[in-house]
């Protein structure tokens, strides 16, 4: 995977994450705890750390190792938030987990979910995907608008699934293939062709 690729759609750009981003982004995370926390994924054998030039330099190896692809979000050149692409597997599988964070104040700007329509696009086109997953909790309703807006198909629920702020959480399972989406996800949402899906866990 190339370590040097930007996916742009006009003022939003999604790239390979760098370690001299660590303080755009530490200073973002340390700013927005209250925004943050709630979601964040923790150590359930200790203390979080907050060690962003180690975290990066993690990702990256996964990247290096094609288990990953570590992403920052831009909005007209700053940094926003990013968008993590893991758990990447190839051959009968096929497929990666994908998941996102962006600053409260850029929020509701379209930028998370035009940048998961990219990377999206990329993992099926240019890496060969067959399948993107995302997790979210029940909870999380911003994140859930962003699965909705875009059509991805609502697949049930993993319970204790995921280690988030102190505890084991359900995480509801959203996806979608490249057969369902051939003509990219981007022209889909950009063009306002997603199709209607009615997710079952909404109240009527």
């Amino acid at each position: 995977m190339a370590n040097n690729f930007a996916l742009i759609h006009n003022d939003i750009t999604v790239r390979v994450v760098k370690v001299r981003d660590a303080k755009k982004i530490e200073r973002l995370v340390l700013g927005n705890r209250e925004w943050l926390k709630p979601w964040e994924a923790t150590n359930p054998e200790g203390p979080n750390s907050f060690d962003f030039k180690g975290q990066i330099r993690g990702l990256l190896r996964q990247m290096s190792n094609q288990q990953g692809l570590p992403l920052v979000m831009e909005y007209q050149g700053q940094i926003v938030g990013q968008l993590n692409v893991s758990n990447i597997y190839f051959g009968s599988v096929s497929s990666a987990i994908l998941g996102y964070w962006i600053a409260p104040e850029f929020a509701g700007k379209s930028i998370t979910p035009i940048s998961v329509a990219l990377t999206s696009d990329y993992l099926f086109n240019v890496i060969g995907l067959h399948r993107v997953e995302i997790a979210i909790r029940p909870e999380n309703a911003a994140s859930l608008r962003i699965v909705e807006k875009l059509g991805f198909r609502y697949e049930g629920l993993k319970e204790r699934f995921i280690h988030i702020n102190g505890d084991w959480r359900d995480h509801f399972i959203f996806a979608l293939t490249y057969e369902e989406v051939r003509e990219g996800l981007l022209n889909r949402f950009t063009q306002n062709r997603v199709p209607q899906i009615t997710y079952p866990y909404k109240k009527s």
